[in-house]
């Protein structure tokens, strides 16, 4: 019986040194090498503090700043450890209710503005984490921001602009604008 035990023992103590400890070990340095803001949750810093993280959204509600989208994370909105959406199909009476009242919040914020309401600013993502909004989202808070700061709409537009990112890799995805950094660019501004 040991004959056939002591094989078994050996090639379990190899493979768990190889699979618990080698590779677990050497994916984390070369991560911290060839990644390390990635693997520092990519997290944003302003004056030797943390404000925000490139990878998840966070609310905005002052007028003076570009809003997120809305998050359906629980208990509160984009809640890192429960990624999740709504669940709500589009014909839902709540769906359709909260829809109706984040677009009566949109143009309250903002009364002069009789663009279309993009998607993005009245719909949760699917996982309620997302730190980004479309352009047209952007574009659509330029008026409201600019009025609220004192600025000119044309040098908040332009900084809107400058902050669109591409799809990844030319391919992949849409156009998106990050939105904790293009309201840390907007302070820079003042």
């Amino acid at each position: 019986m040991m004959r056939e035990l002591r094989p078994a023992l050996v090639i379990f103590g190899l493979l768990t040194v190889i699979t618990g400890v080698l590779y677990p070990g050497f994916v984390t340095v070369a991560g911290r090498m060839l990644f390390p803001q990635q693997v520092a949750g990519s997290v944003i810093w302003r004056d030797g503090r943390a404000v925000g993280s490139q990878l998840l959204g966070q609310p905005f509600s002052d007028a003076g700043y570009f809003w997120s989208r809305p998050s359906a994370t629980t208990p509160q909105p984009y809640n890192g450890a429960i990624s999740s959406g709504s669940n709500l199909a589009a014909t839902n009476p709540t769906l359709v209710q909260a829809v109706r009242e984040r677009i009566a919040a949109l143009r309250a914020a903002d009364t002069g503005n009789d663009w279309p309401v993009p998607v993005d600013l009245v719909t949760a993502s699917g996982s309620g984490l997302d730190p980004h909004i479309s352009p047209a989202a952007a574009r659509y808070q330029v008026a409201r921001v600019a009025r609220a700061r004192g600025l000119q709409e044309a040098v908040v537009a332009a900084l809107v602009e400058r902050s669109i990112e591409g799809r990844t890799l030319g391919v992949l995805g849409e156009a998106r604008v990050n939105v904790l950094q293009l309201n840390l660019s907007l302070d820079k501004l003042r």
